[in-house]
């Protein structure tokens, strides 16, 4: 990197700083959101939208709960111009809701802009031009008294177009490349629309501050929106907004500070779509205040449903790792995410606990439409007991005794390890049930009798060697005895039995299942599992499972 000199800070600080921001701990209630996703977003994809897609587009904005929704750039194509009209001719526009459209301070456009929206019931009609040091050298090579008249020419013409057009309007103002604007002039540019439009409390004025370019940490964006909250004229009457840019990979850290120095509104797209790096994400934004329980406002209760019309009607692809909405952001792998995973749901679940803190996981997912099953614990070489036990035990009801979770989850990593690919539940339960699961070799269980109730004395049948066999055993219990008759018929010896035993359904077709882990002389754990309608013959069958593991090692 032989080139850094080249590079220079360029944005201003404010000619006082103010922190106040800094002293708030969350944002307590949700902005006005508006989306921007039909005219930012959209003309940054590769093959914009037709007139079909932006409507069902539009109308996922509506069902989300987005209140203002910014529509196009009317004057800039008749494609734009076509999708505004027919969203108010054919009434499709929710008596709530508030479009937004886009013009710049040129005078064709506002004229054209304005004819587009005729009738409408409630529009937002957003003005702007360029202020930044840079585009005022470079671009325009205008002075600063040049670039505030192009401004207020703008102003007052939005003024003069809203009296002769039938439609009810609101105002907005954004001093485009705010962040490379000095922000004095900023300041003077904005209040000198303000003193053009007279907002007051029955006509109030957005003020926009974008980050058309983020350039800055935010803490300094955040200051820059505090002083300019601070020092705007008619501040009572002027709505607050910020519109941020993605630049820096900030843009969501520029909102949230920004909205704790004063800004009331933000600006932004779904999954943070927009030209360059992108708009700031608003699905990220909200569910970021959902975390700390503040209603975002809006209907995010769906996200995989959401994220399929916005694939299909984008092109574009929601990340893996996109906070909240990725496919892999409630996933753990690793084994010991996934035993803390594991037991902080068994915990919230023993103890009714009305406040989430599950470890590793922010939010329920269940709460925007994500499953436990499939999208909390996925399974590879990289797993351990916990999280192998957990889909077990959440999607087949098996729940395995501890030291029989880690014996299994080795079986499951050497798969994994050895085919190089993620197991889905459905492998690893046909791996458990074909290591562990009534194995009848080379020992078959067929039946057994206790003769005398009280004495456990056992006769057993098996069948062995391709023959059917009875063996007899004795011992301090039913199971014991059965276990002395197997020891002494296979010569095999082994101490420290662990039983555990549950229902594995409900109803009429319920089964039991049951776990034995035995010991054999050298240390070795072998563990079984028996499956029956009967529990004595499911523990029986368990037994024979370990057993015949075992002796398949000698």
């Amino acid at each position: 990197m032989k080139n850094v000199e080249k590079y220079a800070r360029g944005y201003f600080m404010p000619p006082k700083t103010s922190m106040n921001w800094a002293k708030k701990e969350y944002i307590s209630e949700a902005p006005t959101w508006c989306s921007v996703d039909l005219r930012d977003g959209n003309q940054a994809l590769v093959v914009p939208m037709n007139l079909e897609e932006k409507l069902e587009y539009f109308n996922l904005l509506v069902n989300i709960g987005f209140k203002e929704i910014e529509v196009g750039f009317p004057a800039a194509s008749e494609t734009e111009f076509a999708f505004l009209r027919t969203l108010i001719e054919q009434n499709l526009i929710p008596d709530d809701v508030t479009i937004q459209v886009l013009t710049q301070s040129r005078e064709h456009i506002i004229r054209k802009t304005f004819e587009s929206l005729r009738g409408a019931k409630k529009a937002v009609v957003h003005l702007y031009n360029s202020t930044s040091l840079a585009q005022r050298e470079q671009v325009f090579r205008k002075s600063k008294e040049e670039i505030i008249d192009i401004a207020v020419s703008g102003a007052k013409l939005l003024k003069q177009c809203a009296e002769d057009t039938e439609g009810n309007f609101k105002f907005q103002y954004s001093p485009e490349s705010f962040t490379g604007t000095e922000i004095e002039f900023a300041l003077d540019i904005c209040n000198s629309v303000l003193d053009v439009w007279q907002p007051a409390a029955d006509n109030q004025v957005i003020i926009n501050l974008p980050a058309t370019v983020s350039m800055s940490m935010p803490h300094i964006y955040a200051s820059q929106i505090e002083y300019m909250s601070e020092h705007l004229s008619h501040r009572e009457h002027v709505i607050l907004s910020v519109h941020p840019h993605n630049d820096r990979g900030t843009g969501v850290a520029d909102a949230e500070l920004a909205m704790l120095a004063g800004a009331q509104r933000v600006e932004g797209t779904l999954f943070g779509n927009g030209e360059r790096t992108g708009n700031v994400d608003i699905v990220t934004l909200a569910l970021n205040m959902y975390s700390h329980g503040v209603d975002p406002q809006l209907d995010l209760t769906n996200i995989p449903e959401i994220i399929s019309v916005y694939e299909r009607l984008t092109k574009m692809n929601v990340d893996e790792r996109h906070p909240y909405g990725g496919e892999l952001v409630f996933t753990a792998f690793s084994g010991s995410h996934q035993d803390a995973i594991a037991k902080g749901m068994k915990w919230r679940e023993e103890e009714q606990r009305a406040h989430w803190s599950v470890p590793y996981l922010l939010i329920d997912p269940i709460d925007i439409g994500r499953e436990y099953e499939g999208d909390i614990i996925r399974i590879n070489s990289q797993s351990g007991k916990g999280g192998i036990g957990f889909v077990l035990q959440q999607k087949y009801g098996l729940d395995l005794p501890p030291k029989m979770r880690e014996d299994f989850g080795y079986v499951v990593k050497n798969v994994s390890d050895r085919t190089q690919k993620e197991l889905m539940p459905n492998e690893i339960y046909e791996i458990f049930m074909k290591e562990y699961v009534n194995i009848s070799a080379p020992v078959e269980f067929v039946k057994y009798q206790f003769p005398d109730d009280e004495d456990f004395h056992t006769i057993v049948t098996i069948q062995s060697g391709g023959e059917v066999k009875q063996i007899t055993g004795n011992g301090n219990g039913r199971l014991d005895a059965i276990s002395n008759a197997l020891q002494k018929h296979c010569g095999l010896e082994y101490t420290d039995l662990v039983y555990r035993e549950h229902a594995l359904e409900t109803g009429s077709k319920s089964q039991a299942v049951s776990y034995i882990g035995i010991t054999s002389s050298n240390g070795t754990v072998f563990w079984g599992c028996g499956v029956d309608a009967d529990i004595a013959k499911s523990s029986v069958k368990a037994l024979f499972s370990a057993v015949n593991k075992m002796n398949q090692k000698q």
